[in-house]
């Protein structure tokens, strides 16, 4: 990692760049371009954001990133087969343990896993629409066919009682 570090920073040096411009640049921190010319692996919380770190500098320095991508591979697998089972099983039972700690933690809206929600087509929405308006139509009527058919009983019973 440290050969990676050296190369990277002569480049920026060669060019005639300070960290701070690099990093304005590449919309990161000068600390954690110093931590990638250092070689310090241990600075970064995710080695997958480090690649990407290494990658983005690398362009930006005019060098070949797949190389320096290849060459940071080759690293990262040398460094993890040397972990013993022993250190994998440690950390597992580490990460278990901070995993049930987060649990507690109160969840942020943009951090929340979200249920799944059932989306109904819009096409089901206009049936389901139609379908109220008719119904709607359909009680006023037959409450239009209820009080017109009162009026006519009572128009018959009166009819009846006066002159029948």
């Amino acid at each position: 990692m440290k050969e990676i570090g050296e190369s990277l920073k002569e480049a920026r040096e060669n060019i005639g760049l300070s960290l701070e411009e690099a990093a304005g640049d590449l919309k990161m921190t000068p600390d954690q371009l110093t931590e990638i010319e250092e070689g310090n692996l241990t600075a970064f919380k995710d080695v997958l954001s480090l690649k990407y770190f290494i990658r983005d500098y690398s362009k930006y320095l005019g060098l070949d990133y797949e190389t320096m991508i290849d060459e940071f591979n080759e690293y990262l697998f040398d460094y993890t087969s040397k972990i013993s089972l022993e250190d994998i099983r440690r950390a597992a039972k580490k990460a278990e343990a901070n995993s049930k700690k987060e649990e507690k933690r109160i969840a942020s809206p943009y951090t929340m896993e979200r249920k799944k929600k059932i989306k109904i087509p819009m096409f089901v929405w206009y049936i389901m629409i139609v379908g109220l308006i008719l119904a709607v139509f359909f009680f006023v009527y037959q409450q239009l066919i209820v009080n017109n058919d009162n009026k006519n009983t009572d128009n018959v019973i009166a009819t009846t009682s006066l002159g029948g």
